[in-house]
């Protein structure tokens, strides 16, 4: 019986850190941010997030794989992380809903990724030094010259690509066209309650589904929509989705966001959408050192002293002062008063807006966490009540 020896893969990080693995997936080269996931489930969600673009995702976990690939979890059209790191690979799916396996599937779709390496130093070095460029190189794109010769040639690669600092990216993940999302489970096939404007800056699909659980017709938007677009589907409510990149440089979404504001149509952002209600009320936003990514990330709501376990997924953050409400920065105060709503109790960052004047609210975390928690689902019902008149955010 003969064997085959494993394929060689590197890592290489833009501080020059290199480690060596095997080959897992699809096999070349990819370059992106690195990040680090601490979640022990719903790999297949974190995969499809389209939050994750232009990422390198490192699994904290250290056994993936061993629930395969459905066609139920996905949350978007394709796998969008840039690359995947895992330790310990399941040699086979054995999963009852497992239709495929995950290398299987990560080879299909171009996912280039790496195997068998310490996750648990990267996630330190990570921590310790803040999310930066790296990359995967195996096959064909691993390095021609031996040793310190070759990881140089590689470095240089990664150094070259683009920072997220400044990146623009919704535009890359929204939905080429509208589509809408009719009332579903109890409601399904009865009159909608509210019809939403949902602008698609990296949507997942369980979030338009919560929605229509709760008797609400959803119309998903692209991300370059203006206002007329908005208008046309006489939405009672706007909603902001995730996505990627960095909010100073979303000045269309801003600007979008801001008119919408002025018409007083009640108004709820997660992640993504929480960063452009902050920056459009005249908020700063600021990249975070290494971001907050997982389904184990605690959060307080300062309104009810609530403590909510919360899937997360973003690396900037609102800067914005926690305790008494503030004025908007933005035109001398046309959007009266905020307050910080929800902060996360690991570092203080600021998880969540509420408009005192206006009918706004946002979190920064992900309330459809398709793989769980549900601690945050009751914020669709206060969006539901808000674009009822039962509650002013």
């Amino acid at each position: 019986m003969t064997t085959t020896a494993p394929e060689t893969a590197l890592v290489v990080l833009e501080d020059g850190y290199v480690l060596r693995g095997r080959a897992y997936g699809a096999r070349g080269a990819t370059v992106g941010e690195i990040v680090f996931s601490t979640g022990m489930t719903g790999y297949q969600e974190t995969l499809t997030d389209p939050s994750y673009h232009r990422q390198i995702v490192v699994m904290t976990a250290p056994h993936i794989g061993n629930t395969g690939v459905n066609d139920e979890d996905p949350e978007s059209r394709q796998i969008w992380v840039a690359g995947y790191v895992v330790r310990d690979p399941a040699r086979r799916a054995s999963s009852w809903r497992s239709t495929r396996e995950l290398e299987d599937e990560l080879a299909e779709q171009g996912v280039v990724g790496i195997c068998d390496v310490d996750t648990r130093a990267l996630t330190k070095r990570l921590r310790d030094r803040g999310a930066m460029r790296a990359g995967i190189f195996s096959g064909d794109a691993l390095p021609t010259l031996p040793g310190e010769h070759g990881e140089a040639e590689l470095l240089e690669k990664v150094r070259s690509a683009p920072s997220m600092v400044g990146a623009d990216l919704a535009r890359e993940v929204t939905t080429a066209s509208a589509y809408v999302v009719p009332p579903a489970g109890p409601f399904e096939g009865k009159a909608p309650i509210a019809t939403v404007a949902a602008v698609d800056l990296g949507i997942k699909a369980m979030t338009p589904q919560r929605l229509a659980e709760r008797g609400v017709e959803v119309h998903v938007l692209p991300s370059t929509s203006t206002i007329e677009d908005v208008l046309a589907v006489e939405p009672d409510g706007v909603f902001f989705s995730n996505g990627p990149g960095d909010p100073e440089a979303s000045v269309h979404e801003v600007a979008l966001l801001r008119e919408v504001l002025d018409r007083k149509i009640p108004y709820f952002g997660i992640c993504f959408g929480n960063q452009i209600l902050g920056r459009a009320l005249g908020l700063g936003t600021y990249k975070l050192t290494f971001g907050h990514r997982g389904i184990n990330q605690p959060v307080k709501d300062l309104l009810t002293g609530k403590v909510e376990i919360t899937s997360q997924n973003h690396g900037f953050a609102v800067d914005a002062p926690i305790g008494d409400p503030v004025t908007a920065p933005f035109d001398g105060g046309r959007y009266g008063r905020v307050v910080v709503s929800h902060v996360g109790l690991n570092d203080d960052v600021v998880e969540g807006l509420r408009c005192l004047d206006i009918p706004a609210f946002s979190v920064q975390y992900h309330p459809e966490a398709a793989a769980g928690p549900h601690d945050a689902a009751y914020l669709f019902d206060r969006f539901v009540d808000l674009i009822s008149g039962k509650s002013t955010s």
